[in-house]
C-alpha cells in the first residue's frame, strides 16, 4: 500500500544544534533514507526549500485567482520534505516513521490510487 510521509517541524527547529551536530544529523537521516530506499520501502521523496520560498495560488468560487508569496498555512510547523512509501500496511508505515532519526514531526497519509 502507498502512503505519503510528510516530514515537518518548526522552520528553526534545528537552530539549537551546532553546525557539526546538524551535519551529523543530516548524515544519520541520509543513511536512514538510503536504507529504506534500497529496501523499496521509500519509492520517492525530497527535501523542500524553506516555506519562505513558497508561492500560493488560490482560486475562489467565482474563478478569481490570487497569487501570494509564502505558504498557504500560517503556523509554526511547516512541511520540510516528503516520502512516498510502499509498505504492506499502516503498521509498517508507522514502524518506518518511528525509526526516523530527526527531531521532527511525521504525518502518514494513505495515497489515493485511482483505477483507470
Amino acid at each position: 500500500m502507498k502512503y505519503m510521509l510528510l516530514i515537518g517541524g518548526a522552520e528553526d527547529g534545528w537552530d539549537y544544534l551546532s553546525e557539526a551536530d546538524q551535519g551529523a544529523l543530516y548524515a544519520q537521516i541520509g543513511a536512514w533514507w538510503g536504507e529504506h530506499e534500497a529496501s523499496g520501502e521509500i519509492i520517492e521523496g525530497h527535501q523542500l526549500q524553506s516555506a519562505s520560498t513558497a508561492t500560493t495560488v488560490r482560486r475562489d468560487p467565482a474563478g478569481a485567482v490570487t497569487i501570494t508569496d509564502g505558504p498557504f498555512v500560517e503556523g509554526k510547523e511547516m512541511v520540510g520534505g516528503y516520502g512516498i512509501l510502499e509498505v504492506p500496511d499502516l503498521d509498517a508505515a508507522i514502524r518506518l516513521a518511528s525509526s526516523w532519526p530527526g527531531p521532527d514531526v511525521l504525518e502518514i497519509r494513505p495515497v489515493v490510487v485511482r483505477e483507470e
